[in-house]
């Protein structure tokens, strides 16, 4: 009983093993490498903003799929029929996914490098609000001036902490 189980698995492996897999037709409208890129950078980047904060996108009318479809002036079915084409050819398809990266990564640094510099900026102008602030409390008035320079310049005199007995004065 075990072997003829074990020779109709051998039988159902080799049939599912001889299957042949056909390569997509070319679709109609072939996307170029660097089109395809695109599409491809731009489903990452939208994926993300859905990922963060879906409830905007929905607020804003944006629906993300369409979104891309329409920038790239494509539709859904040109998109897969494009997709399967590449993805037939696994070194081609690498080679796509690799752009897909480097353009991600770029757009990544050059958004990081303009975060930065506002976030310079913005320390610059509260540092100048702060030294404007410290200068406006801190400055001495013609009221209060001269007391406060000569209160700040006085020696502090030493308080002794013996308790001296001061004699009684006399009544005359």
């Amino acid at each position: 009983m075990k072997a003829r189980g074990f020779t109709y698995l051998l039988l159902l492996l080799f049939l599912s093993s001889c299957y042949d897999v056909k390569k997509p037709e070319k679709p109609e409208h072939l996307l170029t490498e660097s089109e395809m890129v695109t599409v491809l950078v731009d489903m990452a980047i939208v994926s993300s903003a859905k990922g963060i904060n879906k409830k905007l996108l929905e607020d804003n009318g944006i629906v993300p799929d369409e979104y891309i479809y329409e920038k790239n002036n494509i539709d859904s079915i040109t998109f897969v029929k494009n997709n399967e084409y590449y993805a037939f050819n696994i070194k081609k398809y690498s080679e796509i996914y690799a752009k897909v990266k480097d353009s991600l990564t770029k757009l990544r640094d050059k958004y990081k490098a303009i975060e930065d510099k506002e976030v310079k900026e913005k320390e610059k102008k509260d540092s100048i609000k702060r030294e404007k602030k410290k200068a406006k409390g801190g400055a001495l008035t013609k009221k209060n001036g001269a007391k406060s320079f000569k209160k700040s310049i006085e020696p502090k005199k030493k308080q002794d902490s013996r308790v001296k007995a001061v004699p009684p004065k006399e009544k005359n």
